[in-house]
């Protein structure tokens, strides 16, 4: 395994086109495998010799040590990714990463809505026009990557990484991270962008194109996106009079 990390990182460098913060992760990530192998099961496995009865073994020690529930899916997502490469490179038959299930988020959704509301609210933006795709897309990838509205509107095309199912976001003080996204979320994005692109500028096209754009094909602001949400609140809540 020390032999194959290496290899990935070149891979994700040269091929991917990963940044040096998404490196930089997964570095730490399964470097920080590697680390816990040493101590805990007294050496580090090939690829090939490990098993997802391990890596649970190696979540619950992350969960036990306090790491935050984001923290834990990243990681989680950099094995898959590595384990991913290992099988095609053919040093691994199996991706031991697979099975293993993301720690569910604490979703911070306001109180009145139960969880069928939350369902009707994913459901509600029309599926027919560009504006209805978009908003579902939004609403899709806040849910599933935990987004704020401004690490929304601030998303890339190039900071979507479809294959390993990744976003780079941006926070406050424009602080970077790398966050996990669901595949609902991924395909919402993609029927979305299959019209979007009637409304982006010829200018604006390529990896730093805005993900979510107007009508005008400018990027979306905070206020917009908010404008939006409680619209939409409102229907949810409307459905139940």
């Amino acid at each position: 395994m020390r032999k194959s990390i290496p290899q990935f990182l070149r891979y994700m460098a040269t091929e991917r086109n990963a940044s040096d913060l998404t490196i930089k992760a997964y570095r730490e990530d399964l470097f920080g495998l590697v680390e816990w192998l040493e101590h805990s099961v007294g050496s580090v496995p090939e690829p090939d010799d490990l098993t997802p009865q391990t890596l649970r073994s190696f979540q619950a020690a992350l969960q036990e040590a306090g790491y935050a529930r984001t923290t834990i899916s990243r990681k989680l997502a950099s094995l898959r990714s590595f384990f991913r490469f290992a099988q095609r490179q053919g040093v691994a038959k199996h991706n031991p990463a697979k099975p293993l299930r993301n720690p569910r988020r604490q979703r911070k959704l306001p109180h009145v809505l139960t969880s069928d509301e939350v369902g009707r609210l994913l459901n509600a933006p029309s599926h027919r026009d560009p504006a209805g795709l978009r908003d579902r897309a939004i609403l899709e990838t806040m849910y599933s990557a935990g987004l704020r509205v401004s690490e929304l509107v601030g998303l890339c095309d190039g900071d979507l990484d479809f294959e390993e199912q990744i976003a780079k976001v941006r926070g406050k003080g424009r602080k970077e991270r790398i966050s996990p996204i669901g595949s609902f979320a991924l395909r919402a994005i993609r029927e979305y962008q299959t019209v979007r692109v009637r409304h982006l500028k010829e200018e604006s096209k390529g990896r730093g194109a805005a993900v979510f754009v107007n009508r005008f094909g400018n990027r979306l602001t905070t206020r917009s996106v908010g404008r939006m949400l409680e619209g939409l609140f409102t229907i949810t809540r409307d459905f139940d009079m």
